[in-house]
């Protein structure tokens, strides 16, 4: 399989290939090898493997929420199986410190005899980490893995330390069971480029797992892509062309969130407290037009936004109590607006 990845991205991983279009042709032949892949041990969820594949090549963070039991955790570690990276598992727990993620300064004795300070790098120097049930740990313990996400660094006593690219981090929640946790603040959540719902299998689906999960020995994946390779096609879904009405949808439907605004809906200024920020709008457009390379399109389109639209927004819509009362979700708020917007073009 590298080998024929390999023509699509030069021996030089800070160069991309100069022709653009086969080497978006060569990222859709890619995903689809990664998806076959990922069939050898994840029976369905189909949707859940796209909006992983579209936030890791629009260098994004994703957030999987279900109950147990749905393979999030197999899922993620097949994901680091197929790609030629560090990957790195934490098991948040209520004791978990910020130290035990980012690493800590031990005294170390010299050749010399001096004793000196010498950092010990956390599970967090990977380019591929699972941050397992992540509401189970402190908010200090959260804000420093969070604080990572965003900075790319880490910085102890003063010194700051690079994280390795690629970096991608995909953290699991429970939503059933919440005594003990400490659920994710809204500033935090906006850090996750996605929040990925993971449903319940179809009734074929969970037949299959019946079968094909509980005798033999789990199969060994291949590897489809190495970390040069990963972001040689990062930098090339920044550079998708995209429509101006493509921008225009971006914008307008993350101001319609907004209850404040003049412009939003009546019915949004009733369901919700508080709309998306521009963040919405950053990920709304990198979501795109990585959906659409993923697909074999050479520009972001109206449905490759209507795609992304529900794990961009449904973590950044707040619903207030009326909505609550009335079973108004903010997922179905976003669906809400998806459709009437669809309507309008």
């Amino acid at each position: 399989m590298k080998s024929q990845i390999s023509a699509s991205v030069t021996t030089d991983s800070n160069q991309l290939p100069p022709d653009d279009v086969a080497a978006i042709d060569k990222l859709g032949q890619t995903y689809r090898s990664l998806k076959q892949e990922l069939s050898k041990v994840i029976i369905g969820q189909e949707t859940v493997v796209e909006e992983l594949a579209i936030a890791l090549f629009a260098r994004g963070h994703a957030l999987l929420m279900g109950v147990p039991g749905l393979a999030k955790t197999l899922l993620v570690s097949s994901v680091a199986e197929c790609l030629e990276l560090k990957f790195s598992r934490i098991q948040f727990t209520p004791d978990l410190m910020p130290s035990d993620i980012t690493g800590t300064d031990i005294i170390q004795e010299t050749e010399s005899g001096k004793r000196e300070f010498q950092f010990i790098k956390g599970p967090i120097f990977a380019n591929l980490l699972l941050a397992d049930e992540i509401n189970r740990a402190p908010a200090k313990t959260q804000a420093a893995m969070l604080e990572a996400m965003q900075e790319r660094r880490v910085t102890a006593l003063g010194h700051s330390y690079p994280l390795d690219q690629p970096f991608f981090v995909l953290a699991t929640q429970n939503p059933v069971e919440q005594e003990g946790t400490y659920p994710l603040p809204e500033a935090q959540l906006d850090r996750f480029m996605f929040l990925i719902d993971v449903d319940y299998p179809s009734e074929d689906e969970e037949r299959r797992i019946a079968r094909e999960t509980t005798g033999g020995i789990k199969k060994k994946l291949d590897t489809v892509l190495t970390g040069e390779q990963v972001i040689a096609y990062q930098e090339l879904v920044r550079r998708m062309p995209v429509p101006d009405h493509i921008y225009d949808y971006a914008v307008d439907i993350v101001r319609k969130t907004r209850p404040g605004l003049d412009s939003s809906p009546e019915w949004v200024k009733e369901y919700v407290g508080w709309g998306a920020g521009p963040r919405a709008v950053q990920y709304l457009i990198l979501g795109a037009k990585s959906r659409a390379a993923l697909h074999g399109s050479y520009m972001a389109r109206l449905e490759d936004i209507e795609a992304v639209a529900m794990p961009v927004l449904g973590h950044r819509v707040l619903t207030n109590f009326a909505a609550e009362s009335q079973g108004m979700t903010a997922n179905k708020v976003v669906e809400r607006l998806v459709a009437e917007m669809h309507e309008e073009q």
